[in-house]
């Protein structure tokens, strides 16, 4: 109560006192009939706080009583509120109801989860997706109806950062991919979307690579065969003379060919959703060693190279795999440097994992470049990555590899200065250590 309403409600108490006392002074009595005018202010008072009260109870049918002074005021402001919160509640019940019309229409399943991950609402695309019945699942936590092994776990981590597929619990045929976005007041929106036919599109892309890849490889053999044939005999004063120069571009052509169907043929075997290679201890060092000796006859001595390698760092994986990430990242490096330049490998770990990086002072990449570098046939310098015969399936290539042992690839460049390349591969998979064969060898 403010201050000129506590001012006005005392001078109508005294104003009844003086009534009364002026009606007592009649009889003889001035504080008995002060007594009963206050006493009767009381119990106007309770009247008024007990018509309160059930108005709150019901507010639709219990009217307020219609008077004046401070509780007048009271009851004037309730009943305004109580009109505000009607036109707000008929704005909230028309936007929630558009906002269902709109999500009924999509073609995608929307699910509305509580602070628990209790169902609130779903439309009818859910219901489809899922399952879901209604109003039997409302309530009901969302993990104990959607019991996939990996979208319980995406769902206990809480890192709703990217979407995750599942199989349908319904259809077999049927993969779902989930994704769960945060709002308001601990809720969350759950979008379920239907992907088969992507992922269907997928696999009969990298069939199609793949069959097509493995089918050019046996006429381009042939082909070789002959050049190789035929280039012989230019240097020689057969009918061939003077077709030197034109045989051997011929033949050079058909090795970037042949270098382009490998990788191709390499990049479907690791899109495969199913690796069949084996996993073993690689003894890294080792490797890049032997990466080092291949670096420096494909540059010819043009470089100067840099080694920093942990020597008793192990990685787990696919030797295949890894090597190629270890060539194609140091390839690309000798490819974009100009002669002269300097190429610095590293392979280290630490408490976040095994790492490993290739910097150089090359050319380097565009800011606006440097995420689409990984796409299958990129390139950043057209014309200077076909003059030395690549294919542009390196770094896609590593991308796929990198994928395959969790890993992640971290690019920092700038032009005219040069480039780094980091693979990060999370601590589980590092190991520091004799390898297997080394084990059994001192066994023996």
């Amino acid at each position: 109560m403010s201050r000129s309403a506590l001012v006005r409600e005392l001078i109508r108490a005294t104003l009844w006192a003086a009534i009364g006392a002026l009606i007592g002074s009649r009889f003889g009595a001035i504080w008995v009939g002060v007594s009963v005018m206050l006493v009767l202010r009381l119990f106007l008072h309770l009247h008024y706080m007990a018509s309160l009260r059930a108005w709150l109870g019901s507010p639709k049918q219990v009217a307020l009583p219609i008077t004046g002074g401070t509780w007048g005021e009271i009851f004037d402001g309730l009943l305004t509120l109580q009109k505000r919160n009607r036109k707000r509640k008929k704005k909230l019940a028309a936007i929630l109801a558009e906002f269902q019309a709109s999500t009924e229409a999509l073609p995608d399943g929307a699910v509305v989860l509580g602070p628990n991950g209790e169902i609130v609402w779903f439309n009818a695309a859910a219901q489809a997706l899922l399952g879901l019945r209604l109003p039997q699942d409302l309530g009901l936590r969302v993990p104990n109806l959607v019991r996939a092994p990996s979208f319980t776990e995406y769902f206990g981590k809480g890192d709703y950062s990217h979407d995750v597929e599942a199989q349908s619990a319904l259809n077999p045929q049927v993969t779902l991919a989930f994704r769960i976005i945060p709002y308001g007041n601990g809720q969350r929106l759950m979008i379920v979307r239907d992907i088969s036919e992507l992922k269907r599109m997928e696999t009969a892309r990298r069939d199609f690579v793949a069959n097509a890849s493995h089918e050019l490889r046996t006429p381009l053999t042939v082909l070789r065969g002959y050049l190789d044939v035929m280039e012989a005999e230019s240097r020689g004063e057969g009918a061939l003379n003077g077709w030197h120069m034109p045989l051997a571009e011929m033949r050079s052509q058909a090795a970037r060919m042949e270098m382009l169907i490998a990788d191709m043929l390499k990049l479907a075997r690791l899109e495969s959703d199913v690796v069949l290679s084996r996993q073993d201890l690689l003894d890294v060092p080792r490797m890049l060693a032997q990466s080092l000796e291949e670096a420096k006859a494909m540059s010819k001595n043009a470089h100067r190279f840099e080694f920093e390698v942990q020597a008793d760092l192990r990685l787990f994986g696919r030797d295949t795999e890894v090597q190629s990430i270890f060539t194609n990242l140091i390839g690309n490096a000798i490819q974009y440097t100009p002669p002269g330049g300097i190429i610095r490998v590293r392979w280290w770990g630490d408490d976040k994992g095994a790492h490993f990086s290739v910097a150089d002072t090359g050319i380097g990449i565009a800011e606006k470049d440097i995420p689409r570098v990984t796409e299958r046939f990129y390139r950043v310098d057209v014309g200077r990555s076909r003059a030395s015969g690549g294919t542009g399936l390196g770094l896609s290539i590593v991308k796929h590899a990198l994928e395959h042992h969790e890993g992640k690839l971290a690019v920092d460049s700038e032009l005219g200065v040069g480039s780094t390349f980091t693979c990060h591969f999370p601590p589980h998979r590092a190991h520091r250590g004799a390898t297997r064969s080394e084990m059994r060898a001192q066994a023996h």
